[in-house]
């Protein structure tokens, strides 16, 4: 089967009534913040977080009575395995999941309520996929391919579909790459309906193994990332031509651009948004002013973040903005000190969190003492303004880093 328009079209046909058609909503702050106008492509609100579902659910459709009757096995950092999950489950196969070790609990539980057996194998994907593909070839069950399979592409090429009918005259679309069975779906439906459309793929930088392997570069990444979604070593051999022939550019971005882009849409635009979901707008915004004035679309393509990890990265984002500090304030250890720290702070606006006081652990006069406190302010110079106030009354403060702190 070859990937085409036809054949998403016809995926899109067996989708009807089995998966969410997510929304394209126009966001105000980051056309704001860009110049562009920019579109989100919801796909953290499908039935299962994920666009994964789609691609599962063509694939689950083409199998034989037989294929069925056998059960099915697959490998997944957790999108994919839900997808499988879902409709394995609507059509009554059984389903043995493989995951990464490491991979987040929300991931993992949710692919084991909606019926699968999920097994933990392996310190990354490609671990978890070759014991996958073992046990497929020792019961006979058919493995599903996340995203080397042209049936799994052209389930995912329907987002774009959908996407462009919705939002017809876009410039540029922005879309996650890790195996690229997203982006090759997407590429062949937006330039089907416009060859025009700059296709864009945004890639975790540690992961980078599709615009590596564009490139005729070997892959040397690998590590611990907030986009575990994308985090793959070895891109598909069907999907890596259709990039090359239609991705004009794949951006390669920082763990701190992942972070910051989560963060983003969930305080700016109160969505909640997986690593590899935010990628697309990472990208965009590490484009700078390139996209001002054009309409551009992006897809979210996923919302299954670890609550745990996503709580982390809004305090790191409280903490960077300068809304949460830690001051390290030296004293004379006696009574009514603490309370004249308290009083100065609590005057000048601050809200006191936490209170560490060091009286052993402590290299200084043996009557002083040092305090650690966590204060919530407004912004950076409301840090500044508390911090001075409390030197100019004799107690030597300073902000603490985030390591040290």
């Amino acid at each position: 089967m070859t990937v085409t328009i036809e054949t998403i079209r016809d995926a899109a046909k067996l989708l009807e009534g089995e998966v969410n058609r997510t929304p394209a909503m126009r966001v105000r702050r980051l056309s704001q913040m860009t110049g562009a106008e920019v579109y989100l492509k919801l796909e953290n609100l499908q039935v299962t977080g994920s666009f994964k579902v789609r691609g599962a659910g063509v694939k689950l459709a083409s199998l034989t009575d037989d294929e069925k009757a056998k059960g099915v096995v697959a490998a997944s950092a957790g999108n994919h395995a839900q997808g499988v999950a879902f409709h394995a489950g609507r059509h009554g196969l059984d389903a043995t999941i493989y995951m990464p070790e490491g991979t987040p609990f929300t991931k993992v539980g949710r692919t084991e309520d909606l019926g699968a057996t999920v097994v933990l194998e392996g310190t990354d994907f490609n671990a978890a996929r070759d014991a996958a593909i073992a046990h497929a070839e020792a019961t006979g069950k058919l493995f599903i391919a996340p995203f080397d399979d042209a049936h799994v592409i052209a389930g995912q090429g329907t987002v774009a579909l959908e996407f462009l009918e919705d939002v017809p005259d876009l410039d540029a679309m922005i879309v996650p790459i890790g195996g690229g069975g997203l982006m090759a779906g997407c590429a062949v439906a937006a330039h089907a309906h416009d060859q025009r459309i700059e296709m864009v793929g945004a890639q975790a930088g540690l992961f980078n193994s599709m615009a590596a392997a564009i490139a005729g570069k070997p892959f040397s990444g690998g590590g611990t990332t907030i986009a575990e979604g994308i985090a793959v070593k070895v891109p598909g051999d069907l999907t890596q031509p259709i990039i090359a022939e239609h991705v004009s550019h794949i951006t390669e971005l920082s763990e701190e651009q992942l972070e910051a882009a989560v963060l983003l849409l969930a305080e700016g635009h109160r969505i909640v948004a997986e690593g590899a979901g935010a990628s697309g707008v990472a990208a965009l915004l590490a484009a700078g002013g390139k996209f001002a004035g054009k309409k551009v679309g992006i897809v979210v393509s996923g919302g299954n973040i670890d609550s745990r990890l996503l709580s982390n990265v809004l305090l790191r984002g409280l903490v960077r903005g300068g809304r949460m500090v830690s001051l390290r304030i030296k004293m004379t250890d006696k009574p009514g000190m603490l309370s004249e720290v308290s009083g100065l702070i609590g005057g000048l606006g601050g809200n006191i969190l936490e209170v560490y006081h060091q009286r052993l652990f402590f290299e200084g006069p043996i009557k002083d003492t040092e305090l650690d406190l966590v204060i919530e302010t407004v912004d950076a110079q409301h840090v500044q303004k508390i911090v001075a106030a409390l030197c100019e009354a004799g107690f030597q403060t300073r902000a603490l880093s985030e390591t040290e702190a």
